[in-house]
């Protein structure tokens, strides 16, 4: 076995401790010293070859700064880059293929952007030696042999260009300026910006300036800007977020289409039906986040997606799960289960006009226990549905349905200044006092899944996107409500963080029998928490209607018939997967009128 020590700097703090990590280490205590805190460096340093893997200072670390983690030495012949002493450790890279689109699905903080930062010839990976200035003539003695071998050689020798379209599309309106249309037309090698431009929908962006862009505006330019690129590579990592169901969908199209055929592709996604529509390939990247993480195989993308969420790989005979994931394939025994289930809460119809948009809510309910979805495009009235339920707006027509009603809201754009709190363990500290907080469940399930536990020392207004949206929920969660809505709960989260606050949120409901709505453009979240689904229908920008809720069943083909887009239930998993445009099941569910759900068979794609 080997050693891989993680020490995460932002949270290592000796000033504030006693040294357990150095007092408590039994290597320490023989005279040998596998931790200490030397005074030029001013934070903990672990000696890996030392080091024996006991796990005492990561129990002892008040901070929860330290993971020590072992691994097969066979491994090592694979490490590709290291940030440093104590830090990241990426093993292996995915393998792009020419001609194909290779999808990387992984967690949060495990080397994907890492790895297409490398495989775009940002980074020079230095194969773990931190001693001497990584080089790409070393590089190409490593990968001599294998597949990447020839990749990074033309790459080396400048006789392939890379466009990389970046994960943080915000830095774009830091460092490009002036009008959308000046800035692509300057960009435009290969002559589409006037096909991609309505293929996209971006005539109305096309005349505003770069800043005054939404998040899914930039994402769309970002998008176009990329494919417009005359390149040989084409990397677009999380290429979805910020983007509602329709242009998700839109913009995998666009990828799939406008990527040379003889280009080589790589997607890295978290929504795993935009993945399995975009992706011909797949890469599997697992390990611990912040410590280390390693790329398997590269599988079939039907294929590796199950293996994800089956948490098994066979190629690599190795267990990343502790349970599969499996989706429900039976709607209809919803439908059956909540006819049973008394009406808990009820909303009258409301209409709402707000800068030139006008809403209408058709009445509805909501059951004991039961989480309702709701679905639809961006600018169609869903963040002021919640507003007008949460009583935070007035309607026009009709009248705020509960208040006085206890509610627990979590809203669609957070804002660190707003909680009462400065730190994040004042807050733990504070709603584990009471309620289903101070259980040992919602300690485990929520805070230490959520990774909440090491993020005591941080101040909230400093939290990153993903942190403050998992420190969001939580808080929302603790709260002893009678209703809870959320909207969108998946921003900025990680396959398997979906996945816990899914499973947190239907353990909440069930067990206090209590009922939420859930805002989200994530399908696959959607069909794996929602008993009934709320659909939003119209024209975004200018007016919104609500129908439902009804079942997910008819919801999602009243969601999907709009998009002209079918899905299908995949045999092994029952999770949904997006047809191809055009294919044999695309063609066939469309003339039966059935968008959505099908008995899961043989999947007839190809």
């Amino acid at each position: 076995m080997v050693r891989v020590a993680s020490i995460d700097r932002g949270l290592c703090n000796p000033r504030k401790c006693q040294l357990e990590c150095v007092r408590f280490c039994p290597i320490n205590r023989t005279g040998k010293k596998a931790v200490e805190v030397p005074q030029d460096v001013g934070k903990a340093v672990i000696y890996e070859d030392v080091c024996v893997g006991c796990g005492i200072c990561v129990k002892k670390c008040p901070f929860q700064a330290i993971a020590v983690v072992n691994l097969p030495d066979e491994l090592e012949k694979y490490v590709i880059h290291r940030y440093g002493r104590n830090a990241f450790k990426l093993y292996g890279l995915p393998v792009p293929q020419e001609g194909r689109v290779v999808g990387v699905i992984g967690r949060n903080g495990i080397g994907k952007t890492t790895a297409v930062r490398i495989l775009a010839g940002e980074i020079v990976p230095n194969l773990g030696a931190l001693n001497s200035s990584p080089s790409w003539d070393e590089a190409l003695k490593f990968f001599r042999g294998s597949e990447l071998y020839n990749y990074f050689s033309k790459l080396v020798n400048k006789k392939i260009r890379v466009v990389h379209k970046i994960q943080h599309v915000d830095a774009v309106r830091v460092y490009v300026r002036g009008f959308v249309r000046e800035v692509l037309e300057k960009i435009d090698e290969r002559g589409l910006l006037g096909e991609l431009g309505k293929f996209l929908n971006l005539e109305l962006v096309l005349d505003k300036k770069i800043s005054t862009l939404s998040g899914g505006e930039l994402q769309k330019v970002a998008i176009t800007a990329a494919l417009l690129r005359d390149a040989d590579v084409y990397v677009f990592d999380e290429p979805a977020s910020y983007l509602d169901v329709r242009e998700r969908l839109r913009v995998s199209r666009a990828i799939r289409r406008y990527v040379p055929s003889g280009a080589y592709a790589i997607v890295v996604e978290h929504d795993l039906a935009v993945v399995d529509y975009i992706a011909d390939l797949v890469s599997v990247v697992y390990g611990e986040p912040g410590v280390y993480g390693v790329y398997s195989k590269v599988y079939s993308v039907g294929s590796g997606i199950n293996h994800f969420l089956g948490g098994y790989l066979p190629a690599e005979n190795m267990r990343i799960r502790s349970e599969p994931v499996v989706f429900s394939a039976k709607p209809e025994q919803r439908v059956l289960e909540l006819e049973h289930r008394q009406v808990y809460l009820t909303w009258p119809e409301m209409s709402k006009s707000l800068n030139g948009f006008t809403l209408s809510v058709n009445q509805g309910e909501i059951r004991v226990g039961e989480v309702v979805g709701v679905v639809g495009p961006n600018g169609i009235g869903k963040t002021t549905f919640a507003r007008l339920i949460v009583g935070e707006i007035e309607p026009d027509v009709g009248y705020v349905p509960f208040r006085g009603l206890r509610i627990s809201y979590k809203p669609q754009y957070i804002k660190g200044e707003e909680f009462p709190w400065e730190y994040v363990g004042e807050a733990l500290d504070s709603i584990s006092k009471e309620g289903i907080a101070s259980s040992e469940w919602f300690a485990e399930e929520v805070v230490r899944k959520f990774k909440l536990h090491k993020l005591k020392e941080k101040k909230i207004k400093e939290l990153s996107g993903g942190e403050l949206q998992k420190f969001s929920i939580a808080i929302a969660l603790a709260r002893d409500a009678e209703l809870y809505v959320l909207d969108e709960p998946s921003a900025f989260l990680d396959v398997d963080e979906r996945l816990a606050v899914a499973r947190a949120i239907r353990k909440i409901i069930e067990g206090r029998k209590t009922a939420c709505l859930v805002i989200d453009h994530d399908i696959m979240l959607i069909d794996y928490i929602s008993d009934r689904l709320i659909v939003f229908s119209g024209e975004p920008g200018a007016r919104g209607l609500s129908i439902g809720p009804v079942d997910v069943r008819r919801g999602m083909n009243a969601l999907l018939r709009e998009l002209e887009v079918t899905f299908r239930r995949d045999v092994k998993t029952g999770r949904p997967r997006v047809n191809k445009p055009d294919s044999y099941l695309d063609r066939y569910l469309k003339s039966i009128g059935e968008y959505y759900y099908m008995k899961p068979a043989e999947d007839k794609e190809s």
